[in-house]
């Protein structure tokens, strides 16, 4: 029997014991793994001086629509310019609302008030740390347009009760993915299951182009208007007003060719393209190693005083695909009280990293409060003196406990199971330390 499966644990480092890592890590954690043939495809582009074309992007972008079986793909500088041509693609504009989740990172919702509309957060689930269906409903007002959902720290958004909400009101879903590249929910991929999704590509993200984003579509109209809003160089030239090899078969949209609609140059750089065409081939295979290895972490911690696992049960269909900025769930009652804090003092005695997780919410910021961004003598998050949509300390709860609730957890890239099961006697120690609150 293994150590961490043993019920006789080592004495914890934090009272004097040896420490359960004591080796460097090596490569099991390097992200994104770079080989030859990313060199080569990045060089490739770069001798040639192909770096403001676009050959590579539409092979990049042809790719990406195959691996999410959509028709459309749209490539982006980053995954926050895709959200803001996503959320303009979906008729937001000045005075609307959006419903976002206040636990993400800004990008999620912020491009909303540069189309001078605003946004009414919402709550988390405590499980799954995503935007709560409960909690979309009520928010609903008559300038509401999108509800933006996020699969956060990978964990898909219970999609199925999100999107009866949306039809029941005729609102429009944007999924950021930009956690979750290649999960899925119920067997359906995320980001084909709204009307528009978003993911970045940075060097950071489980599918990494070094810096980049992506917008996928089944509605061609959606499409055109992304491709209208900061592509202008696909629309058409200035001087003959439209081509014919323009994607625009929208009149109103032709009319416009040559400019962009948004005043965004939203083209890719091809080095990004040619570095993201190469991580996307190998991929699937990487994130079944990612999930093997992260699922047999916490199959070790299971059952562990004060741990939970952020994580989707196998049998449902769902999966965390490349497991992005991974996650485990603290149960203080469980350990006395003992605040996270404590505990992840005690992880990091045996160690291993581990610190509380995830991004501060958003609907307390003083920005979405005070912020006069556009000169008007009022917040811009005001878009309406009728309906004040701004959330204080104290109104989403799940939310503002998320902090004492989240901490980090190796995040695995090669499934090694001597390594993994001393990651894992890391918090088992970490947990019996603290038990009954010493």
């Amino acid at each position: 029997m293994s150590v961490v499966a043993s019920t006789h644990l080592p004495v914890p480092a934090i009272h004097g014991g040896p420490k359960a890592v004591e080796a460097a890590p090596g490569d099991l954690f390097t992200w994104p793994i770079v080989m030859k043939e990313d060199e080569e495809a990045v060089l490739e582009v770069l001798r040639r001086g192909a770096m403001s074309g676009l050959d590579v992007t539409r092979q990049f972008e042809k790719e990406f629509a195959e691996y999410h079986d959509v028709p459309y793909a749209l490539a982006h500088p980053n995954g926050t310019a895709a959200i803001l041509a996503g959320l303009w693609a979906l008729g937001v504009r000045q005075g609307d609302e959006i419903i976002a989740p206040t636990v993400t990172y800004w990008a999620s919702a912020l491009p909303a008030l540069g189309l001078g509309a605003t946004v009414n957060f919402a709550d988390i689930d405590p499980k799954t740390i995503c935007i709560a269906p409960k909690d979309i409903e009520s928010r609903i007002g008559p300038r509401t347009k999108v509800i933006v959902v996020v699969h956060y720290c990978a964990h898909p958004c219970d999609m199925d009760p999100i999107m009866e909400i949306a039809r029941k009101h005729k609102l429009k879903v944007l999924e950021d993915v930009s956690h979750a590249h290649g999960g899925r929910y119920k067997g359906r991929m995320l980001g084909t299951i709204g009307d528009v999704a978003c993911f970045s590509l940075m060097s950071g993200k489980s599918l990494a182009a070094g810096e980049g984003g992506m917008l996928v579509t089944k509605d061609r109209e959606v499409y055109e208007r992304a491709v209208a809003w900061g592509h202008y160089e696909r629309t058409g030239s200035y001087s003959k007003w439209a081509t014919c090899d323009s994607p625009l078969t929208d009149p109103e949209l032709r009319k416009f060719a040559g400019l962009p609609l948004g005043g965004c140059k939203n083209r890719l750089n091809q080095l990004a393209s040619a570095f993201g065409r190469v991580q996307l081939k190998h991929y699937p295979k990487r994130i079944e190693v990612i999930q093997r290895a992260m699922n047999r972490f916490w199959d070790l911690l299971e059952g562990t005083p004060g741990v939970r696992a952020h994580r989707v049960d196998p049998k449902s269909g769902s999966t965390m695909a490349g497991w992005y900025s991974a996650i485990g769930l603290y149960e203080a009652s469980e350990l006395g009280g003992v605040p996270i804090e404590r505990f992840c003092d005690a992880v990091r005695a045996e160690g291993v990293e581990c610190r509380p997780a995830g991004n501060q919410c958003l609907h307390v910021h003083p920005l979405f409060h005070e912020a006069d961004i556009y000169g008007t003598g009022r917040p811009s998050t005001l878009v309406d003196k009728r309906r004040d949509v701004r959330q204080g300390p104290g109104t989403l709860p799940n939310a503002e406990a998320f902090s004492a609730r989240c901490f980090s957890v190796p995040w695995f890239k090669h499934d090694r199971v001597d390594e993994i099961e001393r990651y894992a006697l890391a918090y088992k120690k970490a947990s019996a330390s603290l038990r009954g609150g010493n």
